[in-house]
């Protein structure tokens, strides 16, 4: 089979700060950067990215033909233009070979200024270039906000199992096992799909915790015989249409298969409804709850700044919880990142040593949240360039631009000049911070620092400070969602004005 490869991920906040520029995604926000043609092919190598997985799975089995890929840090709306240079880029290309196949790695939750379905536009507009016959495989995240249109348009969807998504490349691979079979012979299977009632927190969906750990247990189980896939997302919560919410779907080689396979997905998810733990503490209160800890531990505690959190649309800039640490008096803590170019800039301006009087982050305009005036001491100066270490990063070279180590009171901050989540302890180490030394961290993350830092943690707290990111759903101000749909799990449901 001739194979057209390429993706298109954007997770997208309708209610975050910022847009998500053509410039966002050729820098990639930690991600690679867009590439184009044969530099799929030269970038994406024993990576913890799917492409990169669906291409070790395929080998030189069949002929790959390489499009266009692309990707940046979640944020509000892609802009039209990146969205139609991007799009363009793998459609032009995709007609221009005329393949037998498409495999396309993408998010599932991007909303464009035009399109509330970005990968349903999307992938219409790669239908309409190669026919009614031609197999379209499609890898999504496990925050996808799964649409008609793409069951519609696509022939088998898969996402990943794992939050911290440690099984990106894992889930590639198993797009490609599924495509071989259909080269094969294997005849395309048929979709079920169901949508499920509530939102689930951001920070409740971890793979690690109860109920998600077991309900993935229960998606793996449902394969086999004539249920040749699985999924279940619980969704991305803050993209304001009404394809938001957790869908559970299947492939089988039936319908009636596939849906006896949702029927039971659908039965457990609804069943869990009451146990999702979305607990969070108010800045204050998780900085002296980790100073208790801290004062017998060996550890770190480490808190995540979930409400910033530049995995989700947050800007990585809100000073909450350096502010909490300061006022707590916090000792041997460290925070990260605060991203702040233009600090970043004039710490390598007057150098290491130096004392410099300047406001820190709060650039965003977040409510409740102002930049820092402080005088900080430079302690370190970096490139910016970080060889990941990490489960989730795993491969990957990350690029934050000019960094330094800043300081105050004993509270280190770690400034960068571009927006990456913290999820990786080369993050802090980069600068001259040995996160296991420290006594309290503060990472901006949700859930993805999990796989970096629970081997190192004595305990794990989750804050909530000024942020896009709300961690109780039902904080943000829906216009445009299903109604009906509970806000939160056993919460209220949301009515239009």
């Amino acid at each position: 089979m001739r194979i057209a490869i390429g993706g298109f991920q954007h997770e997208t906040n309708t209610f975050a700060p910022s847009r998500a520029t053509y410039e966002r995604f050729v820098q990639g926000g930690g991600w690679p950067p867009v590439s184009v043609g044969e530099e799929i092919f030269e970038r994406f190598r024993d990576q913890n990215i799917p492409v990169s997985g669906f291409m070790a799975e395929m080998g030189g089995r069949h002929e790959l033909i390489p499009t266009a890929w692309a990707a940046a840090s979640p944020s509000a709306h892609v802009t039209t233009d990146a969205f139609e240079r991007i799009a363009g880029e793998i459609v032009a290309r995709i007609r221009t070979a005329q393949p037998d196949a498409v495999y396309l790695d993408l998010h599932g939750a991007m909303v464009t200024e035009a399109h509330d379905d970005g990968e349903g536009e999307l992938l219409r507009r790669v239908r309409e270039v190669v026919g009614p016959r031609a197999p379209i495989v499609v890898s999504l995240d496990l925050h996808a906000n799964m649409t008609e249109a793409m069951f519609r348009q696509a022939n088998l969807l898969v996402a990943y199992r794992t939050y911290p998504h440690i099984d990106m490349a894992e889930t590639g691979a198993r797009a490609a096992f599924f495509l071989k079979r259909l080269a094969d012979g294997e005849a395309l299977p048929e979709a079920a799909w169901r949508r499920l009632p509530y939102l689930i927190p951001l920070q409740a969906q971890s793979t690690d915790l109860f109920p998600a750990n077991d309900i993935y247990r229960v998606v793996a189980r449902s394969e086999g015989g004539d249920v040749v896939s699985a999924s279940f997302t619980p969704g991305f919560p803050a993209a304001d249409f009404d394809g938001c919410s957790p869908v559970v779907w299947a492939h089988g080689r039936s319908r009636a298969a596939a849906e006896a396979a949702v029927a039971r997905l659908e039965a457990r998810v609804l069943a869990a409804e009451g146990d999702w733990d979305a607990r969070v503490l108010d800045a204050v209160d998780a900085v002296r709850q980790a100073q208790r800890i801290a004062a017998t531990a060996r550890r770190p505690v480490v808190i995540a700044d979930t409400q910033d959190n530049p995995g989700a649309g947050g800007d990585s800039d809100t000073m909450g919880m350096v502010r909490a640490l300061l006022e707590c008096r916090a000792e041997r803590a460290a925070a990260g990142l605060i991203v702040d170019a233009s600090a970043a800039r004039a710490a390598h301006e007057v150098g290491v040593g130096r004392t410099l009087n300047i406001a820190l982050g709060g650039k965003s305009g977040i409510a409740g949240d102002s930049p820092l005036e402080l005088p900080w001491l430079v302690e370190s100066l970096a490139d910016g360039r970080v060889a990941a270490t990490g489960p989730f990063y795993r491969g990957m070279t990350l690029r934050l631009g000019p960094s330094a180590c800043l300081s105050h009171q004993g509270v280190r901050v770690v400034v960068a000049s571009y927006k990456t989540q913290l999820a990786d302890q080369a993050m802090y180490r980069y600068v001259g911070i040995e996160p296991t030394e420290q006594a309290i961290l503060v990472n901006k993350s949700s859930v993805h620092f999990r796989a970096d830092f629970a081997p190192i943690a004595e305990a794990i707290l989750v804050a909530k400070a000024p942020g896009p990111m709300a961690a109780d759903p039902a904080d943000l101000p829906w216009r445009r969602l299903a109604p009906g749909l509970r806000l939160r799990p056993k919460g209220p449901a949301f009515q239009p004005d």
